[in-house]
């Protein structure tokens, strides 16, 4: 497999050493712009690389050229014409290129242009001005040159003298002349020079008169704005910009797009004059030119488009291939510039005949079956007015003699509707030498269609090719790959993939020819839509307030279906869906359609076509035979949206451009005729706006998105939202469209689009306490602005809207009833509690009910102390901080009489009903369940009693060199330790322990006691067991029972435990009582730290762990006596800090006949 691998990337990815061994042709220098005067000599230089022998010829206009005396090729490549010729008859002027040859191919140079220098007559002559003295004085005069010309100003036949500030002179040959003084009169006008001549304008006079008086004050007005302008790159752009007023305003400069404007390129000439130098790319946008009166905010905009136009570059180069006869090359090839650059291609520098065979898709070649002479070196040319570049690639063509002969017997067969089975036999010759197949498959049908190949190993002749479009003919041959070569092509077989549901249903156009008609009418799908023959369709409607549908079955050929015996002035919701062989699609959403009343006008003729990606043009007229049409009333939506306001329209309007949409989306269009008889009857069309052009094809600046996006929640489904219209000019109507989108939804039909054209607008039926993202863009003159910023927002919580669901009420008792519900089933509201009432029907008669309640986690409650005989009545409602839901519907209890034993202080009073009760949420045992359960603990304490006799009888008297702890209390907290008095009690327990596991609970309702499970003590071993075991649970916590064996110091600590390691040691809540010692505080966690000082003195910690003893470690008994003498003395001389307020503690060793017993009192912390 791994040889198979290393044959497939030899053969079909070309081997390095062949593309790389022949000698690169390329240029070394190619022809560039040249600008000559007429009679000058002029080199066009151009010099290539590659293995010799190099032959260069040259081209104008795409036509070879001869050497002649006029014209000569010099010994490197370049050409030479000694005498530029530039007449009517003849002229060197034009486009050359140079062709480099050698055996291995031909290449193209880029275009060059040979300009002559030339100045035209003047497009724009300066014209006589009056101005007031004080104010502006502005020339101007256009010519076209090449080279450009240089514009300079006489003034009475002089140079202009441009020694004062007041005079400025624009590099586009514009003159400004700012506070124009008397002496400023005279005679002006513009001279043009360049390398070629130098041409002078007409004059024109300017009259300066003198001012009158003081001058009032004016706003500020632009009386030359900048004018959108298209340079090239590297020229130099000139934004004028002249303002009069009084005070004189101050002029300034911005982008439309809020971007910096280049401070090195730019610079302010004269008054306000903004002069752009070595322009690029970057530099193209909107420039606002903006005069304020000064310390005010009057000021006046113009704006202007400045276009940058860029050469054409190649972004993605093709690249050089080698393959084998039969096989195939695809050539890649991407460029971009501005304008978009054209891309063609070339074979050895003359252009690429297309055939069957060689193919261009977009900007890819794609040569299949390729023969000998296909061996080439191929260029992709990117040209536009800008310019032209060139890259290149070759294709080598492996021969091979001894090649396979091709595959055999190719049969195809269909499996589904986008999968066809190809299967075929080995070569009859070399099958042997075979290491791949290509299939290669296409479309049947159809011209320019694009070829596929797959390629798999030689240890199949089978393959299913699963990515077919259904209802397609397809074509299929198989090429067999050796080493070194290819074997022909097999022949060729067709197969049909098997048809599919429609993609989606016609779209609808809808008209009423009376008040009880509908005439439906759609045209076919396309068959990549249909994805088959259609062979029906389906026709639905019923009225809005009806939800009963009626659907009525259409032929495939039919386009159009009229509805009759309808009412009038209703509206009426349709849709449809269409079938193939295989099955009905998804049906499209209702369409609304409202039959008109009784009226004599009829319906227009409507028309749709999208005019962009964002804007529809809608065209009617009026049916012949109509009656006076007043006017016009058109309205459109969005599918899924609500309706749109209603456009009015005039008379004698015939057409309407709907812009401000938003792409690839369905939009509804009504029109009706609007007569002094009323409105006429209504026409409804669908139609789907196109996708947008990519950035690269769209040369024109958007609009900047709109800023200052703000949300205000106004409640909980509803919110407001307002924005800023960006600072760009615009004499046209602006509209927008909002997105609001619920924030991780995977849902398109949960995101919502609002077109307004205001700038704000209240968004309505959101979920409660949901987070929303919400944008704005703006549409203008057929374009879209990007979307603005995104701004999030949380909705506020709404109180439950829906009573729980499922309220059930079970008896239990003959006097409590177990109430359970379930939450509502409301999306996004929290509930922090139920409110329970529940009444007798005497109670609920007047007015009374008593009331429970309970979190918002519980869903179930206990009725107790109900009166036997009644009938009650139960109710809940979902309450949170926002406020009280609804309750559900009242469910009844039917309480049967009978003998029940009543409380003497029951909860629940009936001659209290308005009393209410909080319940903890703990469900309290009654007398008869504590009765029972008592007797079933009596018997299980009888037969564990008679266990450990039974031990106790058949085990010999065991000693223990510990003293054990009892700890008696009746607090909540399951851990406390307590010593037991005598040896007695000590055997008893240890016999006692092994029956219990866990815990056991006296539920008599005295004293809660536990003993925690431990094994024997009757052996060291068994002791380390009983260790181990106890010391998980050797908390201390006041009000239990526990029996704890604690160790002399010297003893081996015992590792900790899981929960040690998870969690780190346990850290107590309570003050030190002594170095080295920690208590219990009322949370119940403990501290269990390993210190020098703990183990020399353990009976200073009450939760220290018990520790196994070793054969070395037994002491003598008085000893232990002492030690416990210190103990229980240190005790009582210190308060220990439980959260029982009375807690005894015994000790006692189990060594001796005479124990020592000492009490001490705990105090709660």
């Amino acid at each position: 497999m791994k040889d198979y691998h290393h044959w497939l990337l030899f053969v079909l990815f070309l081997p390095l050493s062949s593309v790389l061994c022949f000698s690169e042709l390329s240029f070394i220098t190619e022809p560039s712009d040249v600008t000559a005067l007429p009679k000058d000599p002029a080199v066009l230089d151009c010099q290539a690389h590659g293995q010799p022998p190099v032959t260069i010829k040259w081209l104008k206009n795409g036509v070879r050229l001869a050497e002649s005396e006029h014209v000569q090729f010099l010994s490197n490549g370049s050409l030479y014409i000694p005498k530029i010729k530039h007449t009517k008859e003849e002229s060197d002027e034009g486009f050359y290129q140079c062709l480099s040859q050698n055996k291995y191919g031909a290449i193209l140079s880029q275009r060059s242009r040979l300009t002559i220098a030339s100045i035209s007559e003047f497009l724009l002559h300066p014209v006589p001005m009056v101005v007031t003295e004080g104010l502006v004085a502005r020339f101007s005069c256009a010519v076209t040159s090449s080279p450009p010309a240089t514009i300079t100003w006489e003034l009475n036949q002089s140079t202009l003298p441009l020694q004062t500030d007041r005079i400025t002179v624009l590099p586009n040959g514009v003159l400004q002349i700012h506070n124009v003084q008397m002496e400023d009169a005279g005679q002006y006008r513009c001279v043009a020079t360049n390398i070629g001549s130098r041409l002078k304008s007409r004059a024109a006079a300017l009259t300066v008169n003198q001012g009158a008086g003081p001058k009032p004050r004016q706003r500020p007005r632009i009386i030359a704005g900048p004018q959108n302008v298209t340079v090239s790159l590297h020229q130099t752009v000139v934004l004028e910009c002249v303002a009069t007023g009084n005070p004189w305003p101050i002029i300034s400069w911005s982008r439309a797009d809020s971007k910096p404007i280049d401070v090195y390129n730019a610079k302010v000439l004269g008054n306000g004059n903004l002069v752009i130098t070595d322009v690029n790319s970057k530099h193209s946008g909107v420039y606002l030119c903006r005069a304020t009166t000064p310390g005010t905010r009057n000021y006046t905009i113009a704006a202007a488009n400045v276009t940058v136009q860029v050469p054409p570059s190649i972004v993605e180069k093709p690249e050089s291939q080698t393959r084998p006869r039969a096989g195939t090359a695809r050539f890649m090839c991407q460029a971009e510039g501005v304008p978009p650059p054209r891309i063609s291609w070339l074979k050895n520098g003359e252009e690429v005949h297309l055939n069957g065979r060689i193919k261009m898709y977009n900007s890819k070649l794609v040569i299949t079956q390729i023969i000998p002479e296909d061996d080439a070196i191929y260029q992709c040319m990117a040209e536009s007015e800008q310019g032209s570049v060139l890259s290149l690639a070759r294709l080598i063509v492996v021969m091979s003699e001894d090649r396979p002969s091709a595959p055999r017997n190719i049969h195809a067969e269909t499996i589904s509707s986008s999968a066809i089975l190809l299967a075929w036999e080995r070569p009859l010759y070399n099958a042997d030498k075979v290491i791949a197949y290509s299939i290669h498959y296409m479309k049947a049908e159809g011209l320019n269609n694009e070829e596929y190949q797959v390629v798999i190993g030689n240890d199949t002749t089978s393959y299913i090719i699963d990515d077919l479009e259904p209802a397609r003919n397809y074509s299929f041959y198989i090429v067999a790959y050796m080493p070194m070569g290819a074997s022909r092509m097999s022949d060729q077989v067709s197969q049909h993939t098997l048809e599919d549901v429609p993609l989606r249903t016609p779209e609808l156009s809808l008209t009423s020819h009376s008040s009880t008609d509908i005439q439906v009418s759609w045209q076919p799908l396309p068959p990549k839509v249909s994805r088959g023959l259609v062979s029906a369709y389906r026709l639905s409607y019923r009225t809005a307030a009806d939800n009963t549908v009626t659907s009525v079955e259409l032929p495939q050929n039919s386009t159009e279906y009229l509805l009759e015996g309808l009412q009038p002035d209703t509206i009426y919701l349709l849709r449809m869906a269409a079938a193939t062989r295989v099955g009905w699609c998804e049906p499209s959403a209702w369409t609304s359609h409202r039959t008109p009343k009784i009226s004599s006008s009829k319906a227009p003729i409507l028309q749709l076509e999208p005019l962009n990606c964002t804007s529809i043009v809608a065209r009617w007229q009026t049916p012949p035979e109509s009656v006076t049409v007043q006017g016009y009333r058109l309205c459109y939506h969005e599918e899924g949206q609500p309706e749109q306001p209603t456009i009015q329209l005039q008379t004698q309007t015939y057409t309407h451009t709907i812009s401000g949409l938003d792409p690839r989306r369905k939009y509804h269009v009504k029109i009706l005729a609007v007569s002094q008889a009323g409105d006429g009857y209504q026409t409804d069309q669908t139609i789907s706006t196109p996708g947008c052009v990519s950035t690269r094809d769209q040369p024109a600046a958007s609009p900047p998105p709109p800023d200052h996006v703000t949300v205000l929640a106004n409640n909980s489904s509803a919110v407001s939202l307002r924005w800023s219209r960006p600072a760009f000019p615009s004499g046209k109507a602006v509209s927008y469209t909002v997105r609001c989108t619920p924030v991780g939804t995977h849902n398109a039909s949960a995101i919502r689009y609002l077109q307004i054209t205001k700038q704000s607008v209240v968004v309505q039926n959101l979920d409660p306490n949901t987070r929303y993202e919400f944008v704005v863009r703006l549409h203008v003159d057929q374009m879209s602005s990007p979307w603005s910023s995104v701004v999030y927002h949380r909705t506020l919580p709404a109180a439950p809207s829906h009573p729980p669901e499922g309220v059930r009420v079970t008896l239990i008792e003959d006097d409590t009833a177990l109430v359970s519900w379930r939450e509502p089933t409301e999306p996004n509201v929290v509930v922090t509690h139920y409110t329970i009432l529940y009444a007798s029907q005497k109670a609920w008669l007047a007015g009374h009910w008593q009331i429970l309640q309970r979190e918002g986690s519980h869903t179930m409650a206990l009725l107790e102390k109900l009166e036997p005989g009644n009938v009650y009545l139960v109710k809940i409602s979902a309450s949170n901080q926002v406020g009280d839901g609804p309750f559900s519907s009242i469910v009844d209890l039917v309480l049967k009489r009978g003998n029940t034993h009543r409380s003497k202080n029951p909860r629940h009073s009936d001659s209290f009903p308005d009393t209410t009760v909080l319940n903890d949420g703990l469900y309290h045992i009654d007398q008869r369940s504590m009765t029972g359960i008592i007797v079933g603990v009596s018997i299980a304490l009888a037969c564990i009693v008679m266990c450990a006799l039974i031990l106790i009888s058949k085990g010999r008297p065991r000693k223990s060199s510990c003293h054990k702890v009892i700890a008696v209390g009746t607090a909540e907290d399951p851990l406390a330790g307590l010593s037991l008095p005598n040896e007695h009690l000590t055997e008893n327990v240890e016999a006692l322990i092994p029956m219990i596991s866990a815990r056991f609970i006296d539920a008599k309702g005295g004293s809660n006691i536990i003993i925690n499970s431990a094994g024997a003590v009757s052996s060291k071993n068994q002791s380390k067991r009983w260790f181990q075991m106890y010391r998980r649970a050797s908390l201390y916590e006041a009000g239990k029972t526990v029996l704890r064996y604690e160790e002399r110091s010297g003893s081996a600590p015992l590792p900790p435990s899981s929960r040690e390691i998870i969690y780190g040691p346990y850290h107590s809540e309570s003050s030190h009582t002594s170095e080295g010692s920690q208590e219990t505080g009322d949370s119940g966690h403990y501290s269990n730290e390993e210190s020098n000082e703990e183990m020399s003195n353990p009976s200073t910690s009450q939760s220290s762990r018990p520790e196994s003893f070793g054969p070395d470690d037994i002491t003598t008994v008085a000893e232990l006596k002492q030690s416990f003498e210190v103990e229980n003395e240190e005790m009582l001389s210190r308060p220990l800090h439980h959260s029982a307020p009375d807690a005894t503690r015994l000790c006692c060793t189990s060594e001796g006949s005479h124990p020592a017993l000492h009490t001490s009192q705990a105090v709660g912390s």
